[in-house]
């Protein structure tokens, strides 16, 4: 393969046929890609599905990604959904919109980033489409299995359960803030890393359903946003304390990076997306997973206060976090 083949150097099957040994099988594959679609088994009988896009210059900038960067977190922001239902990912399917003058190169690195991203959950990508188009697109649907549990959702979280998080806080936000402040990047690879290849406990998700979690979901969109998802979809208040919110390594990270940038780091912790960690609620004296800490207690909701997220009873100050339309928050 020449470093300067272009997608338009090729037709769409030999294309595909250079992608297809990259892309990682599963078990749960009855027909893969090959035909008009795939047929994947459901021994539960039901089947959790989401899906998610990637849009150049909206969720990634190519100076900054890899095609195989792009592919990795294509793959790790779906799975993390499927997590956040308590369920176990089986497959995939991917669809592409790519300019023809795209390196086959790139293409191929992504369908790699794709591939390591699911190994270690034994999800398999299973099909997708192809399209030309002005910029780059990635668009992932993901499929999973309950394993005959009963999901998690966002409304189960009553008064007296315990807040738990299981990941990481704020390094996706800082490794952002720090690529788009360039001189900084080198001092601190290892957030950065956490922006260009968040690596979330996509496991904890199946664990926290058999622990009993009464609600849960991924922090994609930043902790207090989130959190406040699950506050008013059951109608309580999620307190947190923030003293548990990071652990003493990821704190000491986070404070050097934001003296370098003039950031205070718990707006990081609070607002940052893009961890994709898992934000749950236990009931109190439950045996939670060892990945997961507690970072707060949820609280009956008042005629004063309504549902809501508050930091030790105080609601913040400020921006929640990212919002796709109202143009609030940072994401690249």
């Amino acid at each position: 393969m020449s470093a300067s083949e272009r997608v338009c150097d090729l037709a769409e099957e030999q294309l595909l046929a250079r992608i297809f040994p990259l892309l990682p099988t599963t078990d749960a594959t009855l027909v893969g890609p090959g035909d008009d679609a795939a047929v994947i088994s459901a021994p539960d009988g039901r089947f959790v599905v989401s899906t998610d896009v990637l849009v150049q210059d909206r969720h990634f900038i190519r100076d900054w990604s890899t095609g195989y960067d792009v592919g990795w977190r294509a793959a790790v922001q779906n799975l993390a959904d499927i997590a956040a239902m308590g369920a176990r990912p089986t497959s995939l399917v991917v669809s592409l919109v790519l300019p023809r003058t795209e390196e086959v190169h790139w293409v191929l690195e992504l369908a790699r980033g794709l591939a390591e991203a699911c190994a270690p959950h034994g999800a398999g990508v299973v099909g997708g489409d192809l399209s030309s188009g002005d910029a780059i697109v990635v668009a992932v649907t993901v499929h999973g299995d309950l394993e005959g549990g009963a999901p998690v959702l966002r409304s189960g979280a009553r008064p007296g359960d315990v807040v738990a998080h299981a990941g990481v806080l704020g390094r996706s936000a800082a490794g952002l803030d720090l690529l788009s402040g360039a001189e900084e990047t080198t001092a601190y690879p290892d957030l950065v890393a956490a922006y260009l290849r968040p690596d979330p406990p996509i496991g904890s998700g199946a664990r926290a359903r058999l622990a009993g979690a009464t609600a849960m979901l991924d922090v994609s969109d930043g902790l207090l946003r989130d959190g406040g998802r699950i506050a008013r979809a059951s109608g309580v208040v999620l307190d947190l304390d923030p003293l548990g919110l990071s652990s003493p390594r990821d704190l000491a990270a986070l404070s050097a990076a934001g003296r370098a940038l003039d950031v205070d780091p718990v707006r990081w912790v609070l607002t940052g997306g893009e961890d994709h960690g898992l934000l749950a609620t236990f009931p109190a004296g439950a045996d939670l997973p060892p990945e997961f800490r507690v970072v707060g207690r949820v609280l009956e909701a008042t005629a004063e206060r309504g549902p809501a997220v508050t930091v030790q009873g105080v609601v913040p100050d400020g921006d929640e976090g990212w919002d796709h339309f109202a143009g609030r928050g940072s994401r690249a």
